[in-house]
């Protein structure tokens, strides 16, 4: 399997950091898993959380620094490019919710990598169904890469069905 082209950006200093070779193997799980040629491109830029709330207040209207921000490229027409987009990814914020979640550091990364890359592909969560096939399409990736149910609580057999978006273990 050839890997998507991924330019990691890092703009924090911080322990814990996914490695190139993590990132391409997780989206590419991610792109295989939906059928997006090996050549894709995409950039993950690994930030504080002083970026991601001025991202996350620009782009989005909420003044707090986000665990993931999927900035999908928008192709010129005419013009064919492999270029998927850009993922912002706030290592402050992740590390938090893993350690809140009780998830390992690595698995939690794989998760927000998986999960925006999907938003890159074109998949959402604003509606419940939408919500409920990407999150099985996540748990579908990360069981091929060796990793746990992310929705499912500490010590629980699912994640809380009735909870609220902001309240989900999700990005």
């Amino acid at each position: 399997m050839n890997y998507p082209r991924v330019d990691r950006q890092v703009a924090v200093k911080a322990d814990g950091l996914p490695l190139q070779a993590e990132l391409e193997a997780w989206i590419g799980a991610a792109l295989g898993r939906h059928g997006v040629a090996d050549d894709s491109e995409l950039t993950v830029r690994l930030v504080d959380a002083e970026e991601s709330q001025q991202l996350n207040r620009d782009y989005r209207g909420h003044d707090r620094p986000t665990n993931v921000l999927s900035f999908p490229f928008e192709c010129p027409p005419g013009m064919d490019l492999p270029l998927l987009g850009d993922l912002v990814i706030c290592h402050p914020v992740v590390a938090a919710e893993a350690a809140e979640q009780d998830k390992a550091l690595r698995d939690h990364y794989a998760h927000m990598v998986v999960h925006g890359t999907l938003h890159l592909l074109g998949h959402d969560h604003i509606e419940e169904a939408e919500a409920e096939a990407m999150e099985s399409l996540e748990r579908e990736i990360l069981a091929g890469l060796g990793i746990d149910d992310p929705y499912r609580e500490a010590g629980s057999p699912a994640c809380d069905d009735d909870a609220t978006e902001d309240e989900r273990p999700h990005p």
